[in-house]
């Protein structure tokens, strides 16, 4: 009995395209030809198409199938290490789909990094955002952290007041924010006392993790908004020199607009508002010991 490649391909419930590609990776053995060029298909042939679409079935990549499937061969070491892989296959399945049901449960934004549905939906762009870069940089303990502390801080009026506030933000506003969200800084970094030396959770190490932190701070926040934050860590951390250094720079650069990025950063990575002003040089702000506020992506309650 011998078959043309449409027929191998039905009775094997496969196609003419796949008996081909077959051929081409060497699996299915090409049959003999007729004078008249037409292949014919023996026994052999379908029994060993049949061993390829079982195999493919079964999860066996095309790849190892000549390994698993070749006659007297013994294919168990192929189909436990197959086994394997598709056992990892169905818990990383069973883990995304637990994630969605959270995320529709929630209606929590798709980009939250894994375990943050159930906690992160209320946060803005930029928080979400930040949240998102902080799980590249840091370890599983740090945030671990943040999951509680979105879980378990309350948002305030301040927070929404903070999230719309403008970049144009007037000085008593940014005073009056800055003084209100501090209880709640000194609270985390008392609690979570890694916030201020994260060295030890940083996944790249310390130098690039705060450098990436803290542009990614710098970009995603507005100049008031900086400026907020950085006034919260000073009088959560009782730094009532450098905040009237911030008061007096802002007031030689005319007081209206908020402090630079690089001010408003924190000590860790300047030591005054960058004016065009001298005002500052006189500042002292233990740069090599102190931690901006941005190493706690939620440094508001």
């Amino acid at each position: 009995m011998a078959w043309s490649t449409r027929q191998l391909a039905e009775m094997a419930g496969t196609t003419v395209k796949s008996v081909r590609y077959y051929h081409q990776l060497g699996l299915l053995e090409e049959p003999e030809r007729l004078s008249n060029g037409y292949k014919q298909y023996e026994v052999r042939h379908l029994v060993r198409l049949l061993q390829i679409t079982r195999l493919t079935d079964l999860g066996v990549p095309l790849a190892q199938i000549q390994a698993v499937g070749g006659a007297g061969d013994d294919p168990d070491a192929a189909l436990r290490v197959l086994d394997s892989e598709l056992e990892a296959t169905i818990e990383r399945l069973q883990r995304v789909r637990g994630e969605l049901a959270l995320i529709l449960q929630h209606r929590a934004p798709v980009d939250l990094p894994p375990g943050f549905s159930e906690v992160g939906g209320h946060l803005s762009d930029a928080d979400r955002a930040l949240v998102m870069i902080w799980s590249r940089v840091f370890d599983e303990p740090a945030m671990d952290d943040l999951r509680t502390i979105l879980r378990d801080e309350p948002r305030t009026s301040d927070d929404d007041e903070f999230d719309s506030l403008p970049a144009d933000a007037g000085r008593e506003t940014r005073r009056r924010l800055g003084a209100a969200l501090a209880p709640g800084m000194g609270r985390l970094f008392a609690q979570y006392p890694w916030l201020a030396d994260p060295d030890g959770h940083a996944e790249h190490g310390s130098a690039s993790s705060t450098a990436t932190v803290g542009a990614a701070v710098t970009e995603l926040y507005n100049q008031a908004q900086l400026e907020v934050l950085y006034r919260a860590y000073l009088v959560s951390a009782g730094k009532d020199d450098d905040l009237e250094a911030l008061e007096t720079a802002l007031d030689a650069a005319g007081g209206a607009e908020p402090a630079s990025a690089a001010a408003a950063r924190g000590p860790a990575t300047a030591t005054a508002p960058d004016t065009d002003t001298d005002t500052h040089t006189d500042t002292d702000t233990d740069t090599d010991t102190d931690t901006a506020p941005e190493l706690d992506p939620r440094t508001r309650p």
